[in-house]
Order: C-alpha cells, then structure tokens, then sequence
C-alpha cells in the first residue's frame, strides 16, 4: 500500500514547489522607485513592460459601457477662431461623471481656441484624455486675469492616460508674452505669464505622443504627482523665448521621462524642491538650458531632492549640460544623483554645480547651503563650447560630498573646482587640479 501512495506523494510535492514559486515571482515584480539609490519599488497600477518602460495598467476592462465624450457633440467648433472654451468645460463634466470607462476626446484635424481652462476631478472613471486635434491659446492677455499663472490645468485624476496620437498638439501662442517679459524688453516691468499645462496632483499618470510648443511661459509643469510616465512628447520654442523650460517637476515622486525631443528657451527639463525617484531616459535637448536640478534653496528656503537617474542623453549646443544649482542661505539636500551616457556637441559649461547661483541684480554673501552629496558623472563625452568645461563652485562651509567621474571626456575646457570632494574613476579629462 506504501509503494502504491508514492507516486501520488512526489506528485502532490511537485505541484506544492511550483505553486510556490509562481508565487514568489510575483510578488518580487518591480512597482516604483526606491527613495535612496533611484531602484525601483512599489505601486500598484505601474509596472515595467518588455521594453523596460513604465505602462498603466487600467483595473478597468473595456465593457459594454465604455463610452467616448467628444467636445464636438457639445458645440466646440474647432475652427480655430470661435471661442470653444466653454464647450470643452461642458464636455468635461459630462465625461468627468460618467460611470463605466469613459474617454475625453480632442477630434483631429482641428484647432481648438481656449482661454484658460481648468480639467478637475475626481472623475468616476474617466481614463483618457485624447488631443488628437491642437488646443490653441488666446493671444488676449485679458483672457488670463483671473489665473495669470495657468492655461490648461488637470487636476485630481487618478489613472489616466493622456494620449496626442499622431497630431495631437497644445499650442501656447506664447508670442506675446515673450515680447512683454522684462528678460526682452528691461524697460518693461517683470509680471507672471501662463504655464501651458499644468498637471497637479495626479497618480498613476501616462503622458504620450503630445506636442507641446510656444508656451507663454513654462510648457509642461509637474507638480504633487506621483507614479508618472511622460514618453515620446515633442516640445519646442525658439531659443531666446524666457522662462519656457520644457518639463518643469516639484514635488513629485517616481516619474519617468523617456524619448523625448526638448529644444526650448530654457531648461529642458528642471528638477525643484520635493521630487524623488525620477528617471529621465533616451532624451534629445537642444537648443535650451540642459538638463537642471534647481535652482534649490532660493529665499532662505529648505529643499529636499534625491533619487535623480539621467540615463541617455544628447545635448546640442545648449547654454548648459547638465548643472545643478542652489542659493545661498538655503538649507536641505539634494543626494543621489547620476548622469551618465550623455553626448555633449559644442555646449557651454558641460558639467557645473553653483552653490553660488544668483539671477538678481545682487545676492548677499551667506554662510548655510543646500548639502550636494553623492553625485554621479559616468561616461560622458563630447566638446564644450567655453573655457571651462567642469565647474564645481560649492560651498566653503557645506562643500560638495562624494562627486565621481567616471569616464568623462569633455574636449576644448578645462576643469575649475572649490570645495568639491571629486573622485576620478577611468579616463577623466579634463581633472581636478
């Protein structure tokens, strides 16, 4: 009877060992960033595809009543001229309050003119945001009195994907706010100018295949989100347009920003107080700023970045590579950062840190600053535009803590550094002295 039970034993035995690791491989799948070293780590709606970027994954099937609100069937003329504000707010509600899965949809093949414009949630299960059209600002800067700060606005929408498709564009018009800022005309008073678009506390978040140009001012801004994943967006501006950095992140955690093409009048991309765990992957930036965190610190204030991950790069004659900057008499840390795999093409002040930065007319002499510590530089190449190629200018009394340079070949400068802690790894020049 024993030998008769054996078979069925080993059977039972087998089955119980492969149960358990299907188990355990799904509990060890990557969900988010690790707040220290930039790993990945926990959420629920975000995962890593085959092609290593990050999807949403809608707990929501497609039903029977999925449903689709177009600005059209509420009156948005798309002709470029009439006002369709009203139209796409009314069209919002609609689709905001619908039960069952429900898409927003920006017909192609028009222009939608628009004042400033507020998309607030929560939403009940609304999960796409489809611009196939081009939403065009108001060039009448009275339009902007009561928020002078924002054009288009999403706002409180969790799990939703934002989708341009293959035209979709957000056009800012931002012409005439470039001519009457103080950084053209000096004689002008300095006055606030519209963010293009502004996505405010979001979760779970898809941004892809959107063009973004001309802004009044900044051209995206992300603020108190967390779990975002920005891909394949387009924006541009001409190169002396003020303020329009192009993806603008504070206070946001675990974003990812991956093959995108940024040539605007500013940063490219510029990384404030409050943002953890952002990745920023295959990224074409020229002309512009570079690639920034901060500026940090401004007003005595106390600020907070870690967790910064550049992989893959290319610069093209920027004003700066990749730079970071703080304020003196500001306080806080910005830690854990790496830029790596980056090509540089005739770029002003390729590598620079400036715990000294000052963009008034006279900033006083302080003594506290915003720690550096832990800053990565590994193989990163190509020819800088000015004297100088590597800048350290840290702080005398918080100087920079643990900078590496791993593999960096930067032609036609050489390196200035003060109070940095640098340790050089494989082929670096120019160095230290």
């Amino acid at each position: 009877m024993a030998r008769c039970c054996e078979p069925l034993v080993i059977f039972l035995c087998v089955f119980l060992m492969l149960s358990w690791v299907e188990a355990l491989s799904i509990i060890n799948v990557y969900h988010g960033y690790d707040h220290e070293d930039g790993s990945f780590e926990s959420d629920s709606l975000i995962k890593f595809n085959n092609d290593d970027v990050l999807t949403l994954e809608s707990s929501d099937k497609l039903t029977s009543d999925s449903s689709t609100v177009s600005v059209s069937t509420f009156g948005a003329k798309g002709d470029g001229k009439t006002d369709d504000t009203q139209a796409f707010k009314n069209a919002w509600k609609k689709a905001c309050s619908t039960k069952g899965v429900t898409s927003f949809l920006v017909p192609r093949g028009k222009t939608y003119l628009l004042k400033s414009t507020r998309f607030r949630g929560p939403c009940k299960s609304l999960r796409s945001f489809q611009i196939f059209g081009t939403l065009s600002a108001s060039t009448k800067r009275s339009d902007y009195k009561i928020d002078k700060n924002h054009w288009l606005i999403l706002e409180d929408v969790n799990n939703l994907s934002v989708d341009g498709g293959s035209a979709g564009t957000i056009d800012g018009n931002g012409k005439i706010w470039w001519q009457n800022s103080c950084k053209i005309d000096r004689s002008k008073p300095c006055t606030k100018a519209p963010t293009a678009l502004t996505l405010y506390n979001l979760k779970n978040l898809n941004v892809q295949n959107l063009r973004v140009r001309n802004a009044q001012q900044i051209q995206i801004s992300v603020e108190k989100c967390n779990n975002v994943n920005i891909k394949n967006v387009e924006i541009t501006a001409p190169d002396d347009s003020p303020n329009t950095d192009g993806i603008h992140v504070t206070n946001t955690q675990n974003i990812r920003i991956s093959n995108s093409h940024i040539g605007t009048g500013d940063d490219c991309i510029s990384i404030e107080d409050g943002s953890q765990n952002i990745q920023i992957n295959n990224l074409t930036c020229g002309p512009g700023h570079g690639i920034s965190i901060g500026s940090l610190g401004d007003d005595n204030s106390k600020a907070y970045v870690s967790g910064v991950n550049v992989d893959g790069a290319k610069l093209t004659e920027t004003d700066n590579g990749v730079r970071i900057k703080t304020y003196q008499g500001g306080s806080g840390i910005a830690k854990n950062i790496k830029f790596q795999n980056i090509h540089m093409e005739n770029v002003k002040n390729p590598i620079i840190i400036d715990q000294n930065y000052c963009d008034k007319d006279k900033c006083e002499q302080q003594d506290s600053a915003v720690q550096l510590s832990n800053v990565v530089y590994r193989n990163i190449s190509g020819t800088s535009a000015t004297n100088v190629a590597i800048t350290f200018d840290c702080s005398e009394k918080y100087p920079c803590q643990g900078i590496v340079l791993d593999n960096v070949n930067i032609k036609g400068g050489t390196a200035s550094c003060k109070n940095a802690n640098v340790k050089n790894q494989g082929n670096v020049s120019p160095q230290c002295s």
